[in-house]
C-alpha cells in the first residue's frame, strides 16, 4: 500500500493514463487509482470510462484549465488534510501540455510528498517512431495562437539544432505547417505521428513543403497531431556580426535579458557568451 498514514500529510500522485491504446495502463497505475481518496481528473466524464473500463470506483473531482487556480487551493486543503489524491489529464503524463503544475509546486510548497507514476507519452511516442535524431531534442507541445507570440517563438527556435516536438489539433495543422515553413524553410525535415496507438495510427514523413502541398490537396487533417521537426543544421547557423546583431536584438526585443540572449546564441555561433554579451552592450550603447 502507498497510502498515507493517518495524523501526516497527503501524497500527491501523477498518474499517466493511455493515449488511445488502454493496454497501455501500467498496473501501479490502476492500483494508485484503486487506493488513493479522491481522482482530480481533467474531465471527469473521460477519465470516468477509463475508471469504469479497469472497475475502479473512487470518486473524482474536475482540475481543468477553467479551475485550475481555484482547485489547487482546495486539493491543498485535502492533502494537507491527510487525504490521498491523484491527478490525471485525459490522456498522456499530467503537466505535459496539460493541468497539474500548479498543484505540483503548491504541494511542494506545502511538504507534500509528490509521486509520478509513469506511463506513455505522445511525444516520446512519436519521437522514438520518427527516426529523427533522439538523443538531443526539446519539447515545444503546442504553439501560441496569437500570431504575434507564435511568430516570436518561431523565430526563437529558428536556429535550434536538437530536434523539435510540437502538439497541434487537426483544425490547426495546415497553418502550422506553412508558419514553421516560413522560419524554418521547406526542405526542413519533418514526421507528423497522428492517432497514436489508436486503430488508425499513422506516421508520415517528408519536409515541410511536401506536408503542406499533402494538407493543401485532398487530405483531410484527422485527429491530434505529435509534428517532429528536425534540427537546424550546421549550415544555416548563424556566422556573421550583423546576423549576430540582428538576432540579438529580436530576442532582446522579446524581453530575454542580456545574458540570456548572450548564452543562447553562443550555441549558435562561434563566439563566446562574454564576446555576445559585449556586443549587447555596444549594441545598447
Amino acid at each position: 500500500m502507498e497510502m498515507a498514514k493517518t495524523g501526516t500529510l497527503g501524497k500527491l500522485y501523477l498518474v499517466g493514463t493511455p493515449i488511445g491504446n488502454l493496454e497501455d495502463m501500467t498496473p501501479r497505475g490502476v492500483r494508485i487509482l484503486e487506493e488513493v481518496d479522491l481522482i482530480a481528473a481533467e474531465d471527469t466524464r473521460h477519465t470516468g470510462k477509463l475508471l469504469q473500463h479497469f472497475g475502479i470506483t473512487t470518486p473524482q473531482i474536475s482540475y481543468h484549465e477553467h479551475n485550475k487556480h481555484s482547485r489547487t487551493v482546495e486539493l491543498v486543503q485535502k492533502l494537507e488534510a491527510g487525504m490521498n489524491l491523484a491527478v490525471v489529464s485525459d490522456a498522456g503524463m499530467p503537466s505535459i501540455s496539460d493541468p497539474g503544475q500548479e498543484l505540483v509546486v503548491a504541494a511542494i510548497a506545502a511538504k507534500v510528498e509528490v509521486i509520478t507514476i509513469p506511463g506513455v507519452s505522445a511525444s516520446l511516442t512519436a519521437l522514438t517512431a520518427s527516426g529523427m535524431i533522439s538523443d538531443r531534442f526539446v519539447f515545444e507541445g503546442f504553439l501560441p495562437t496569437k500570431q504575434s507570440l507564435r511568430q516570436a517563438r518561431l523565430e526563437s527556435l529558428k536556429h535550434e539544432t536538437r530536434t523539435i516536438i510540437f502538439y497541434e489539433a487537426p483544425h490547426r495543422l495546415l497553418k502550422t505547417l506553412q508558419d514553421l515553413s516560413l522560419v524554418m524553410g521547406q526542405e526542413r525535415g519533418v514526421v507528423l505521428g497522428r492517432e497514436l496507438t489508436k486503430i488508425h495510427e499513422e506516421f508520415w514523413r517528408g519536409n515541410l513543403g511536401n506536408a503542406i502541398a499533402l494538407y493543401q490537396g485532398t487530405r483531410q487533417p484527422k485527429g491530434e497531431y505529435t509534428l517532429v521537426l528536425g534540427g537546424a543544421t550546421t549550415e544555416s547557423l548563424i556566422t556573421s556580426e550583423t546576423e549576430i546583431k540582428q538576432e540579438l536584438a529580436q530576442l532582446l526585443a522579446q524581453g530575454m535579458t542580456r545574458s540570456q540572449a548572450s548564452r543562447h546564441l553562443a550555441k549558435l555561433t562561434s563566439l563566446s557568451r562574454r564576446e555576445i554579451y559585449q556586443l549587447a552592450l555596444d549594441m545598447e550603447g
